[in-house]
């Protein structure tokens, strides 16, 4: 029988972003709820200097894609800080840049960030339209699998049974991607995906509504994002957050 989920976000908090404002968009009451969270960006590495800007950076008034990322840095940078949360950025180039991973790298990537954290909760992108996204999501899910299998995915490789089974066990939640999460039918895709695959899926409620006003102080600080959305994403990015627990369908609950 389904049991009332309980998330402690007094407890270390990690949020994983695919992109330099992701993880505010997505769940910045969440991290504001959180006492101290960190935030991981996958796709924040720095394209050489001489490398062009993109359409989309372009658009925001970039020269360079270096000048983009590095603007985007500091606006990630501020924007965290009025959360009360700090960024830890991985050097994986956005699509846009022309590179190409896979999700085993991206697992491995960040599998070393998540060595320092045995308790808590770690907060993933469901992945939705965007191929970075769901990547990034790929790749949690590998860690994700992997810690219900065997313990904690980042505990040590040759610990004792004992001493693997007393380990604490990280939470996994997956946040719905904001702007994307509204797009006909993709949420439910990834549902029915995540199904078939073997994976039970629970809407998990937080008690972070009283956060959002500060939260939308903080979406201001991603102006090169903003003046390209259009109203509709706008206000996705104020609306309520939703949140899931994706776990093998024979699991049970602590």
């Amino acid at each position: 029988m389904g049991t009332a989920m309980v998330v402690d976000l007094a407890a270390a908090v990690t949020v994983i972003s695919p992109h330099l404002d992701d993880a505010v968009f997505s769940c910045g009451g969440l991290i504001a709820a959180a006492r101290a969270a960190r935030v991981v960006t996958v796709f924040a590495g720095v394209p050489p200097a001489d490398m062009p800007a993109p359409d989309w950076d372009q658009a925001a008034g970039f020269a360079s894609a270096e000048q983009a990322v590095l603007s985007r840095r500091r606006e990630d940078n501020h924007a965290l800080t009025m959360l009360g949360a700090h960024a830890v950025w991985l050097d994986f180039w956005d699509s846009q840049y022309g590179r190409h991973y896979t999700a085993r790298q991206l697992a491995d990537a960040l599998h070393t960030v998540l060595l320092t954290q045995t308790e808590g909760v770690v907060v993933a992108p469901l992945g939705l339209f965007h191929s970075d996204h769901g990547l990034v999501h790929d790749a949690c899910r590998l860690l994700m699998l992997a810690a219900h299998a065997s313990g904690p995915a980042w505990s040590a490789p040759r610990a004792p049974p004992a001493a693997a089974a007393a380990a604490p066990r990280v939470q996994w939640l997956y946040y719905e991607d904001a702007i994307y999460r509204r797009m006909p039918g993709l949420l439910q895709q990834r549902l029915v995906q995540c199904g078939d695959s073997g994976l039970r899926a629970t809407p998990v409620n937080l008690p972070v509504t009283q956060y959002l006003t500060q939260k939308s102080y903080a979406l201001n600080a991603y102006q090169s994002q903003l003046q390209l959305f259009s109203e509709d994403k706008l206000c996705d990015l104020c609306a309520p957050e939703r949140y899931w627990i994706l776990e093998p369908a024979g699991a049970g609950h602590d």
